[in-house]
């Protein structure tokens, strides 16, 4: 019993001994500076922040100016996958969006709304389809709609331009 609980003791021995013999072979010291630097910037000006968020929270109608229906038509093609934009255009994974500015949410009525969208209550205005545009999951909780958003402002107000655009009735661009 002796022998095998000194040989147990001895293995633990030399193995913490190796150990501590191979760290002084191989010592490495820790770099004095990060391998990777971040520079921290701030904003000099109030201004310019406050433009800068006022495009990308709401203030969409500032931006119809420095955009088209015609840059909105490129960016619809992101759209295009599921939603239909023709005069007469069918749904297909989400509903058709012909005329959708200024009318009811969850209104198309031969498309399957979820739960969520057609309790929404409120007329899609550019403000309500700029936000929603942003993230759709984040502007009505529940929706059915996967896609990711528009981060783009300029985009979202191309593409609210164009689907101003394609409709019996436009919005007038106030």
């Amino acid at each position: 019993m002796n022998k095998i609980l000194v040989s147990i003791v001895f293995t633990v021995i030399l193995v913490l001994g190796i150990n501590k013999v191979t760290d002084i072979i191989f010592y490495n010291p820790a770099p004095q500076t990060s391998a990777y630097q971040v520079n921290v910037t701030t904003v000099a000006s109030n201004e310019t922040q406050t433009s800068s968020e006022s495009s990308q929270t709401g203030d969409i109608m500032a931006l119809f100016a420095s955009t088209s229906a015609t840059e909105g038509a490129k960016v619809f093609k992101k759209c295009a996958a599921c939603h239909s934009i023709a005069e007469d255009g069918a749904n297909k994974i989400g509903p058709a969006l012909w005329g959708v500015l200024g009318r009811p949410t969850g209104s198309v009525a031969s498309y399957k709304y979820s739960k969520a969208m057609a309790a929404y209550g409120k007329n899609w205005s550019f403000e309500e389809m700029n936000g929603f545009l942003t993230k759709p999951k984040d502007w009505i909780k529940g929706t059915k709609m996967s896609f990711a958003g528009l981060k783009s402002a300029k985009e979202r107000a191309a593409v609210i331009l164009y689907m101003n655009k394609n409709t019996n009735s436009p919005l007038p661009l106030q």
